[in-house]
This record gives C-alpha cells, sequence and structure tokens, in this order.
C-alpha cells in the first residue's frame, strides 16, 4: 500500500511537470478582454411618483411608474399623475418587474416572485384608458423569472433572474440569471451567459431591468446598486461581452431608453425615493474585434 502511495504521489509531480499542451502543437494566444470603460450619467428631470419602485416605461407624451400591482401614468413636461391601473393585492398578477410602451401599450413582465417554483407571464395595459388588455403566460421556466422583455429581430430579448434566499431554488443561485431570445411564438432561438464580472457586482441578486440602447448595446442594471452595465453580443461564444460600467444616481431596477427623442435619454428609478430620473448616458465605443452590436428594436 505505501509503495502505491508514493507512486501516486510521483505521477503527480511529473503531471506538473508536463507542458500545457502537446509537443507540436501551435503556441496560442492568450484572449484580451475589452479594455472596461467608465463614465456617469448626467441627471437631467426628476418626477415624483411613489409607484417607482420597480422601474419606468416612457412614450412620447407620458411616463409610467411601476411597482408589482400599480402603474402611475404622468405627463411627461408637467409631471402631473393623470391615472393609475391597478391589479388586486394576492391576485394572478403579483410582481410586475417592468414595462416597455409601443404602440398604445405597456408590455409588461409579471413573474409570481417571491413564490416557488417561478412563473411568469407577459401583461398588455392600454395606455389610453389604462385597462388590461391581455396576458400571455410562460408559465415555468428553467430560466428563472422573468425581470425584461421588448421586440428583437422576429420575436423577443428576455432577461431572466435567479435569487438567493427568498424566491430562490437552492441548486440555481444568482449567477444563473441570462438573457435569452425567442421568436414571436416565445419559442426559445438563443441566448447568452451574463459576464462574471456583471454578475458579481449584482450579488446576490440579478438583472432587474435592461433594454437594447441607440447604440445597439445591452444596458443592464441590478437590483440596488448605482451602477448601469454596457454589454456586447460576442462574434463567438456563449458569454456577453462587459464594455462598460457607468456610474448612475438610480439604485438598479428596470430602465426605458426613451426612443421617441435623440440622443442618449435613458429613464430609471430612485426606489428609495420613490422618484423617475431622466439621464443622459455617455458614448461606449466599440473596438474589441469580437463585439457585436444588437438590432436596435422600433419602439416609437
Amino acid at each position: 500500500m505505501l509503495h502505491r502511495f508514493f507512486l501516486a504521489l510521483l505521477l503527480l509531480f511529473v503531471a506538473t511537470l508536463s507542458p500545457a499542451q502537446p509537443s507540436g502543437m501551435p503556441k496560442l494566444e492568450t484572449w484580451t478582454p475589452p479594455v472596461l470603460q467608465t463614465g456617469t450619467a448626467k441627471l437631467v428631470r426628476e418626477y415624483n411618483a411613489p409607484e417607482a419602485r420597480q422601474g419606468v416605461a416612457v412614450d412620447e407624451r407620458f411616463v409610467y411608474a411601476i411597482v408589482n400591482t400599480v402603474i402611475g401614468k404622468y405627463d411627461k413636461q408637467s409631471g402631473e399623475l393623470l391615472a393609475r391601473w391597478t391589479s388586486p393585492r394576492g391576485g394572478p398578477i403579483r410582481h410586475i418587474n417592468s414595462c416597455y410602451a409601443a404602440n398604445g401599450k405597456l408590455w409588461c413582465s409579471n413573474s409570481n416572485f417571491p413564490e416557488v417554483p417561478m412563473g411568469s407571464s407577459v401583461e398588455v395595459i392600454d395606455t389610453a384608458g389604462m385597462k388590461h388588455e391581455s396576458s400571455h403566460s410562460l408559465g415555468l421556466t428553467d430560466e428563472g423569472s422573468l425581470t425584461f422583455f421588448e421586440p428583437y429581430l422576429d420575436g423577443y430579448i428576455a432577461g431572466f433572474a435567479h435569487y438567493e434566499g427568498t424566491g430562490g431554488v437552492g441548486y440555481k443561485g444568482s449567477r444563473y440569471g441570462s438573457i435569452v431570445t425567442y421568436d414571436g411564438q416565445w419559442r426559445r432561438t438563443g441566448g447568452w451567459l451574463i459576464p462574471e464580472a456583471v454578475q458579481a457586482a449584482m450579488a446576490p441578486h440579478a438583472a432587474s431591468g435592461g433594454g437594447i440602447g441607440p447604440d445597439g448595446l445591452l444596458y443592464l442594471l441590478g437590483h440596488d446598486r448605482p451602477e448601469l452595465y454596457v454589454l456586447a453580443k460576442p462574434r463567438l461564444g456563449p458569454v456577453l461581452l462587459h464594455l462598460a460600467t457607468i456610474e448612475i444616481a438610480a439604485e438598479g431596477q428596470a430602465l426605458a431608453w426613451d426612443r421617441t427623442v435623440a440622443g442618449r435619454r435613458l429613464y430609471a428609478i430612485s426606489r428609495p425615493k420613490g422618484v423617475i430620473r431622466a439621464f443622459d448616458i455617455p458614448e461606449v465605443q466599440v473596438t474589441h474585434p469580437d463585439a457585436r452590436r444588437f438590432p436596435v428594436p422600433d419602439l416609437r
């Protein structure tokens, strides 16, 4: 037995001396990730909105503050509350995470958080009368809880979250949150992992909001950190590329790009203060050879 033990140690020592790649193989270059860019979002407007606890949506004339089962509709110019949509507490709609505005409707991602197993649905609200119009259930999905989505090619791009502790499943932590693409019938067509550095910054939570910017890059907010993460589609492989982290006076949650105006105007919320904030976002350069842009959705 003793000689077998020393033989095992010898083999282990020899293995550590072996070259990293077999003899005769070409020397491989080391891949270099993008140089991380930084910047600060410029605050340009603020709206008081007690519903601003989960996120915000925006169209040409209005801003919409979102919290679970309540959405407030505010005049974009004056900031006046014009109407509200509400759903009963503890009813079939439990946790609206985000919405985007398009074609006179709010398209909202809903989940049953903090219940498990996780279930999600898409809820559509008519913005003229602030009335619920339609629903599409995704049911139970391995991806987790739907936190945001928007049009992508002929279907959708969506963000899903897993949770540590309450609302989580134990065997999948927050690092299992991901970005997924679907066709128009909500059949999965692809997806990407969120880079480890971004996952670590958002931990123990996941991406609470996101959207493709006017530059074709994906912008994510976590749950509570005042940081906006900018990601590119990879030329190859399953992991998005982290191009930039932008300081922003918004403690996570859902965001909305204002596609009705020129420039880089983004809306987010300050959850602790109950306000909607509009920002101008600095430009992000795309120079890495493996970085690609996403197609920009037309939500005007």
